[in-house]
């Protein structure tokens, strides 16, 4: 059975952040999932792109498919006011608290380590990184690109987007699936 993993998106999600990951999860074979925190499925980017997500929280929960054992990792990009949106919405953190509890992958890139899972303690203890200059008061973080503790992966920035993206193919499809993607995407530092 393949993986499947669920991003969610507010309105000024960074673009990037959001499509990259899905993008390449979804070349690897992993089911990706784009819910809409709001009541529409299109969700307007920070820099005006708007997506059209496959679902809303709301139909999730209608359905009870918002449920840590119908997922294997849950993730959100970065972006202002997107990261703030996430964090004002008490379903999504609870289901990222619930995820964790679970010890399923759970994955935030950008401003949303510290705006989004830190308000939720999923950051106390633990190594992570996110955008330069915001982990201010915040002990743990570091200036690697990216960095994996345990079931928590973060990220930087748009710029680190593809190795974000690498970092959640390798933990839910495994080394080979994230070397034939470098290689068909052509991503640098790929083994000849």
């Amino acid at each position: 059975m393949g993986k499947k993993a669920l991003v969610f998106l507010a309105d000024g999600f960074e673009e990037v952040e959001a499509v990259t990951p899905i993008d390449y999860l979804r070349r690897s074979g992993v089911e990706v999932v784009i819910a809409a925190i709001g009541q529409s499925l299109s969700v307007k980017g920070s820099h005006g792109i708007a997506l059209t997500a496959d679902t809303t929280i709301a139909a999730l929960n209608e359905t009870e498919t918002l449920n840590p054992a119908d997922w294997d990792c849950v993730f959100v990009p970065g972006g202002m006011p997107g990261s703030s949106n996430l964090a004002a919405c008490v379903p999504v953190g609870n289901f990222f608290r619930e995820m964790a509890k679970a010890g399923k992958t759970i994955a935030a890139i950008c401003a949303a380590p510290v705006v989004f899972l830190a308000p939720l303690g999923l950051l106390e203890g633990r190594k992570f990184t996110c955008y330069p200059g915001m982990e201010q008061g915040l002990t743990g973080c570091t200036e690697d690109r990216v960095v994996i503790d345990g079931n928590l992966i973060t990220s930087r920035a748009a710029g680190t987007a593809a190795e974000f993206a690498l970092a959640l193919i390798e933990k839910l499809a495994g080394g080979d699936a994230a070397k034939k993607l470098k290689a068909a995407t052509l991503l640098p530092g790929i083994d000849s």
